[in-house]
């Protein structure tokens, strides 16, 4: 596995851990930027283990001993924004719990931004382009990222429409047919419901694209699937940073889509902002 994915392999792992390698672990993940620096009994006297814990828990992570692991947190910090485990204290003030969640979100913005499986995408824009009708489903938090997703598709021309109600989910695919798109929006991908739409849907014929957990029961049903990998627990927490990837991820489509349109199409997008101008107050003259 790439080193960049060091800090995400150790989080993704904690439960894994023996309570006094879970120590050496918070340590790390709370500044691994500092860690990179500390020596091997810095770091054991920080987290209140011996030494031989911490090289225990190196090689754990397929490292040497604990100059080896040194060089691949640093690999790490270089590869991109790191994600870090920075949960929000009862104590924290709004400076910090703000800073932390900003934080948080731009490392998952940028881990996905260097997952992101360009093929895939081209793949996904391909399906969307050919369809004759796209509907988008999400349900709860993926809601709204469905009715994003509806407000930026409605410009290319094609029946566009939004269902956040499982039962209607379900009677859409059981009518839909050859030349139908439906995008289901999942960051799980293990809700029952959704699995078997998906099912349904593609045994009428219609193309079922995913974005949604990789390797999930979901993503097994579905034609071609963009896979979020973000380091979120949304069993416990609400989905925060997994919700804005999956924004950005739609942005992604709806850009390769409206590039395939050519230079022709930008004129019937003009057309649609050029309606909103009546609407608005005029902008203040910037020499004012």
């Amino acid at each position: 596995m790439a080193s960049h994915d060091l800090l995400e392999r150790i989080r993704a792992r904690l439960d894994e851990l023996n309570r006094s390698e879970r120590k050496v672990a918070d340590v790390i993940l709370q500044d691994p930027a500092t860690a990179t620096g500390l020596s091997i009994a810095t770091l054991a006297q920080a987290a209140s283990v011996s030494e031989p814990t911490v090289n225990r828990f190196c090689r754990n992570f397929d490292a040497k001993g604990y100059p080896d692991f040194k060089i691949k947190l640093a690999q790490s910090l270089a590869g991109g924004t790191p994600y870090v485990s920075r949960s929000v204290e009862r104590g924290d003030d709004a400076a910090r719990y703000g800073d932390k969640i900003f934080g948080a979100t731009i490392a998952a913005l940028d881990d996905a931004r260097r997952a992101l499986d360009a093929k895939r995408v081209e793949r996904a824009v391909d399906y969307l382009i050919q369809a004759k009708q796209i509907s988008f489903f999400g349900l709860g938090a993926s809601g709204p990222v469905a009715q994003d997703a509806q407000h930026k598709f409605f410009r290319f021309n094609l029946p566009v429409m939004v269902y956040e109600d499982v039962l209607m989910q379900r009677m859409v695919a059981a009518a839909s047919h050859t030349g139908d798109a439906i995008v289901i929006i999942s960051y799980t991908g293990r809700t029952r419901e959704l699995v078997e739409i998906a099912r349904l849907a593609r045994s009428n014929g219609a193309v079922v694209l995913g974005i949604t957990a990789p390797d999930s029961p979901l993503a097994r049903e579905c034609t071609e699937t963009l896979e979020v990998i973000a380091p979120e627990d949304t069993d416990v927490y609400m989905p925060m940073t997994s919700r804005m990837i999956h924004l950005a991820l739609i942005d992604v489509l709806a850009t390769g889509v409206t590039l395939r349109r050519g230079e022709d199409f930008q004129t019937h997008l003009k057309k649609i902002k050029d309606s909103l101008q009546a609407t608005r107050f005029p902008a203040p003259d910037a020499e004012s």
